[in-house]
């Protein structure tokens, strides 16, 4: 019969206790060493950035996003020191509308249109994270100088709002209503 040493025996006669009782304990405390560390390294890992694009929109209550290919109407909306102009907008339901957004202010700004309730909620998230990146249909953020565009359907009548979401610029007044009739 051939001598049988621990590096030879099968990875059967391992699981039925072949070997040695202070290999199996050594053995199970490696592996469990393994995997400590393992799930250290992966918890150090840099998590994601806050962003709009986490919320995940299966539908919006203002509406949809645009059709490019379709006609539309534009409304040109300036963002300054907390306030918007126009302030008020009316649309009919059914109506796409190409948004021509341009912060003529001295800081940021944001255009993110949704309901009150939505925006209210959202506005809490950007407490916590100031700097949350955009990356939503419905919504921009500006630095000062700069424009953009947001083509959106007005699918459902009601009435929304357009804001900015920055820490305290929602609380100083910076809100837009739309009318869809």
């Amino acid at each position: 019969m051939p001598v049988v040493n621990s590096k030879t025996r099968s990875s059967a006669a391992r699981r039925r206790g072949a070997f040695p009782k202070n290999k199996r304990k050594k053995h199970r405390m490696k592996t469990i060493l393994t995997a400590a560390t393992a799930l250290i390294a992966i918890s150090t890992l840099p998590l994601p950035a806050h962003s709009h694009e986490q919320h995940a929109h299966e539908t919006y209550a203002a509406g949809e996003p645009g059709n490019p290919k379709k006609p539309s109407r534009t409304i040109e909306v300036e963002m300054s020191e907390m306030a918007y102009t126009p302030s008020r907008i009316e649309v009919k339901r059914g109506e796409q509308i190409r948004f021509l957004i341009r912060n003529v202010g001295k800081e940021d700004h944001e255009f993110l249109l949704a309901t009150t309730e939505e925006n209210l909620k959202h506005a809490e998230a950007m407490k916590k994270n100031p700097h949350m990146e955009h990356d939503d249909p419905n919504g921009v953020r500006l630095a000062p100088k700069k424009s953009a565009e947001i083509l959106w359907k007005f699918t459902h009548a009601g009435t929304f709002e357009y804001s900015c979401l920055i820490p305290d610029h929602r609380d100083y007044g910076m809100i837009g209503k739309v009318t869809v009739k």
